[in-house]
């Protein structure tokens, strides 16, 4: 058996989806099944059925048992589908069981999402990302193909017995893969810190988009940026993180970050694996969460999103950057809820800033870039710079490197510059101009 995670899926193939549970509390809502149908038809497959099982006993042989799954095993074939997605966590023998029951190429929820993964990579990190998850992910169910063969040692008498078995030498061989893949991603990683440090050497203030798959980061993007990235109503259209540079009213130059979506129940081999692009939402300045408010789960979609954040926080021991919140896809909404959550927005009521914005029609683009500029400026210290006539170079750096506030010309013909400086920034004036005064003013 080949060690593909699964074969490639053409357009035509067609895949029957079932999604488990077993309390009431964890039924699966329209916007589950939503979700599911969407990652299905993101791998390119046409979804001959999807549905709801409730199963009471899970069997640890089959997770499904009795008449659940001899129903699906007749869907199965009077659909003709060549794959069957069972959106919820198997483990190795309970994927190679139904696979045997079934007569059919099975996946669950961490292959579903890792084979989109793997067709949406287009740079080389993001292929060396979805490869790393890949191999961690099959290293764990390597009991699938192996458990019965071994090679045999030579040797006489008792002791000689079975040598190193298929299953230990696939699971080196997938080791030194791993490391080799490690070791890639490190050095990816170092780029990547060099290029932000080169960024905040620059002055420019880093923005990142976070948020859950779909909720229109991209086209958000797109609208704040002017640039043309790929955008598309569909699961993880977004994996390889993009770059670039933005214009803030009042501060000049910023860069804005657009990276993956999350979703709910991330499988751990993609946070691992993405560490080093996701590491970009950890070094930015400001976070802006887009939340698509047009789902009726946003609420829930919202704390998995934060889930994520919280737990590349503890991990990483880095506290996470201030976050404001763009509530996305007003467009969809009836106008009476329109209007409602833009009264909600700018009451300032909320525990986290938030813009209503519509990424599709342009509305309230102006309204989030205002709050991104004000948001930076709170992080900035204000200071009071007088600049002699002779001192353009003084006047010349400010503006480039801080957010210039107000500039008051003195009858001697000095000017008092009112300006936010960043820490690092406020030291490099320090050093590059000894001779000028700094004073503080207090925060912006």
């Amino acid at each position: 058996m080949s060690t593909e995670l699964i074969d490639r899926t053409p357009a035509q193939d067609r895949a029957g989806v079932i999604i488990p549970w077993t309390q009431p509390g964890d039924r699966p809502d329209r916007e589950r099944l939503a979700e599911t149908s969407g990652l299905v038809e993101a791998l390119g497959c046409n979804l001959a059925f999807l549905r709801a099982e409730n199963v009471r006993k899970p069997s640890a042989s089959h997770l499904l048992s009795g008449g659940i799954l001899e129903r699906l095993k007749e869907d199965i074939a009077a659909s003709d589908c060549t794959l069957c997605v069972i959106d919820a966590a198997l483990t190795p023998v309970q994927q190679r069981n139904l696979e045997r029951a079934l007569g059919t190429k099975v996946i669950d929820r961490t292959g579903l999402i890792l084979e989109i993964f793997g067709l949406r990579a287009r740079t080389k990190e993001g292929k060396l990302q979805v490869e790393l998850a890949r191999l961690s992910y099959e290293r764990s169910r390597l009991v699938r193909t192996w458990t019965h063969l071994e090679r045999q040692r030579g040797g006489q008498g008792f002791l000689s017995g079975p040598g190193e078995t298929q299953l230990e030498a696939d699971r080196r061989m997938l080791d030194r893969q791993l490391a080799s893949l490690k070791s890639d991603l490190e050095e990816v990683r170092r780029t990547r810190g060099l290029q932000r440090s080169g960024r905040r050497e620059a002055g420019f203030p880093v923005i990142a988009l976070v948020g859950y798959t779909n909720a229109g980061k991209s086209t958000l993007f797109n609208r704040m940026t002017g640039a043309n990235v790929f955008a598309r109503d569909m699961p993880f259209a977004t994996l390889d993180p993009t770059i670039r540079r933005m214009e803030l009213p009042g501060l000049g130059d910023a860069a804005l970050v657009d990276t993956v979506g999350f979703i709910s129940d991330l499988p751990t081999h993609l946070i691992d694996s993405f560490r080093a692009t996701l590491e970009e939402t950890l070094e930015a300045d400001l976070l802006i969460h887009v939340r698509d408010r047009s789902e009726e789960s946003d609420e829930e979609r919202k704390q998995d999103v934060l889930s994520v954040l919280k737990r590349l926080e503890d991990e990483s021991g880095q506290e996470l950057p201030p976050i404001i919140e763009a509530w996305n896809k007003i467009d969809l909404l009836p106008e009476d809820i329109q209007e409602t959550l833009k009264l909600s927005a700018r009451s300032g009521l909320q525990e986290t800033p938030a813009v209503a914005t519509s990424a599709y029609t342009g509305e309230g683009i102006d309204d989030l870039l205002k709050l991104v500029q004000l948001s930076i400026q709170d992080e900035l210290s204000t200071f009071l710079v007088r600049v002699l006539p002779s001192e353009g170079a003084v006047r010349a750096w400010l503006y480039e490197y801080g957010a210039v506030y107000d500039e008051v010309v003195q009858e001697d013909g000095s000017t008092d510059i009112t300006v936010g400086l960043s820490e690092k920034h406020e030291g490099r004036f320090r050093s590059q101009f000894p001779d000028s005064d700094l004073i503080a003013t207090g925060n912006s």
